[in-house]
């Protein structure tokens, strides 16, 4: 029992195990002769959570996710759980990852506890948890030059990664588990299953040259998966390694989901049709890919040029602006 504790509760420490188990079992006795509610574990409500949620797409996330808050909350009781631990993990995340990503740790967390008071009732009162304040609409790319030196200061595991993502503009978790099952560049096509996919469809994602020649260095080195780091898929991408490919690049304020914005900023740049653009990404709405179209002024620039040509121009003369007429 003590050995169980132990390890349940990441220690051990003989003393601390038969505190834990003094404890238990007077709250036990409360439980039992006094008809109290039996006080819950924040490691109990994530057991129970994973349990009820397993079907999840965001599963795995949760786990790992889970797994670094573990080392914040494993050892609290729920009702012990403030308003300052929330505060201390909001903290403790946003000093190595954007506020987004924090907000993320932080939503599970509001999450759990809501189903822990509202479903579970195992408490009575949880603490407000406030997210940070995030632009949605933030676009951030690089050019092709920072792309460049970007995947070479990366591990190789993930510069291939990187590559692929800029090929393709495939979502990191699709391409974190991308199996050769999915690729035939016989027909330079993969696909993404619908239970894969952000918005529950099917993608079909043709290959470029680069994406083949990517999947060409990557043959033979797994058997199922595409991209692999010591045998398993590489799940994990915000890294220190990550971090410090984009210090020594002299790039600033970017994820690694900025990898698919880069690539459909290249796209507009390129003279890529908003509506094949939207197909190629498999975004549901024009919506979400106009956020793009201010990158393709090109085909504006004619237009521009109408009232330069309609007769009336404004030009410059001894540093007074004139109007002249043009017969």
């Amino acid at each position: 029992m003590a050995q169980i504790r132990r390890y349940h509760y990441g220690t051990r420490d003989k003393k601390q195990a038969q505190q834990f188990h003094d404890r238990l079992k007077a709250e036990l006795w409360r439980i039992h002769k006094l008809g109290e509610r039996p006080r819950r574990t924040w490691q109990e409500a994530v057991v129970r959570w994973l349990k009820e949620t397993d079907h999840k797409r965001t599963h795995d996330k949760d786990v790992q996710m889970f797994k670094w808050l573990d080392s914040h909350l494993g050892d609290y009781y729920l009702d012990e759980m403030n308003r300052e631990l929330i505060d201390s993990i909001a903290e403790a995340r946003t000093k190595d990852t954007s506020r987004s990503n924090a907000n993320r740790y932080l939503a599970l967390v509001r999450a759990v506890l809501r189903r822990a008071r509202d479903d579970w009732e195992w408490v009575d009162k949880i603490p407000k948890v406030r997210l940070f304040s995030c632009n949605t609409k933030r676009i951030r790319w690089i050019t092709q030059d920072e792309a460049k030196r970007l995947i070479k200061h990366l591990p190789p595991h993930q510069a291939v990664m990187a590559q692929f993502t800029l090929a393709t503009g495939l979502r990191q978790r699709n391409v974190s588990y991308l199996e050769w099952s999915q690729v035939d560049t016989r027909r330079k096509v993969a696909w993404i299953h619908a239970d894969q996919s952000k918005n529950k469809r099917a993608l079909v994602v043709p290959l470029n040259s680069q994406a083949l020649a990517v999947l060409e260095r990557q043959r033979g080195q797994h058997p199922r998966y595409v991209f692999t780091y010591k045998g398993k898929p590489v799940y994990n991408v915000s890294t220190k390694a990550w971090y410090s490919a984009l210090d020594k690049a002299g790039i600033k304020n970017f994820r690694w989901h900025d990898l698919r914005h880069t690539w459909a900023s290249w796209h507009v740049q390129s003279g890529t049709p908003l509506n094949v653009l939207q197909e190629l990404g498999g975004w549901e709405s024009t919506e979400m890919v106009r956020r793009y179209a201010h990158l393709a002024a090109d085909h504006l620039i004619g237009y521009a040029e109408n009232i330069a040509n309609a007769g009336t121009k404004l030009v410059q003369h001894n540093n007074v602006a004139q109007l002249r007429v043009v017969k």
